[in-house]
């Protein structure tokens, strides 16, 4: 299997099919470079070469208990788009993938990236505090870690089979399959690393990484969105980034990209050509 070694020792596994102008994906919380099966199938068939990494401590990577933040993640994206001399590339990211995104093209992309894509994504910042008013309070962070702690086996059943996707609410269609699949990929990180990233994709405030990309960013969010809502993060995404789209779609829920691929998927298609 494919992996690079950062300058600390962490090895990085990712995928790297076709040709092409790249199309770089980066995975949220707390899945791996499998949760972009769909996209990486859809845009290898149209002739690009897709890429797809599993953060440091999230799926076939390193285990690690240090560098679970978002400078060292962005740092190993930096490491993993030198080692594949990649330019011209689109960087797709998804919840923290999304924060993770604007990080590296704000400090890393510079002559790299063409494009950008943060959808349900994080930034600018999620925790409440005097200068966020509208991000949800701390307590529900650490609920995150009280209950990743005590049985995390259990948290990542919950939290698939929820809010996640949007099967908590009334008349859903639930894809036992699709609740698999995110305990799948949850299960094979690691617990110290998923701990930790909690707080990167929390409490990092990328405000200013926001400011200062320069490439065109589309920013794609469900207005049901029950683990970033939309108030506090795309809306305000897209009045600080230079060269911003906003796309909101009525009624998708977090997990968009899986339970509506086939609205999404065309969508970037469309950013990404035009």
């Amino acid at each position: 299997m494919p992996r690079i070694t950062t300058k600390d020792g962490t090895e990085i596994f990712y995928k790297d099919w076709g040709s092409g102008q790249p199309i770089v994906f980066h995975h949220g919380w707390p899945l791996s470079a499998d949760d972009w099966d769909t996209q990486m199938l859809y845009f290898l068939s149209r002739g690009y070469r897709v890429i797809a990494h599993d953060r440091r401590g999230h799926g076939r990577s390193t285990q690690t208990d240090i560098g679970n933040e978002m400078d060292t993640y962005a740092a190993d994206v930096a490491e993993l788009t030198a080692h594949l001399e990649l330019k011209d590339a689109i960087h797709i990211g998804h919840s923290t993938g999304g924060g993770e995104v604007a990080r590296y093209v704000a400090r890393h992309g510079k002559g790299r990236v063409a494009k950008a894509v943060l959808v349900g994504a994080v930034p600018p910042i999620m925790v409440k505090s005097e200068k966020n008013p509208g991000g949800l309070p701390l307590e529900v962070f650490d609920g995150f870690r009280a209950a990743l702690a005590a049985n995390r086996a259990q948290f990542y059943r919950d939290v698939p089979s929820g809010p996640f996707y949007g099967f908590n609410r009334p008349g859903a269609k639930v894809y036992p399959g699709v609740v698999d699949n995110w305990w799948r990929q949850g299960m094979i990180g690691g617990a110290k690393a998923h701990y930790d990233c909690i707080k990167a994709f929390s409490e990092t405030d990328f405000t200013d990484d926001l400011k200062a990309i320069d490439v065109p960013v589309l920013i794609m969010h469900g207005d049901d969105d029950q683990i970033v809502p939309i108030a506090d993060s795309a809306l305000l995404s897209a009045k600080l980034v230079k060269h911003g789209t906003l796309k909101i779609y009525k009624g998708f829920p977090h997990g968009m990209l899986t339970t509506h691929a086939d609205v999404l998927n065309p969508d970037l298609l469309a950013f990404i050509k035009s």
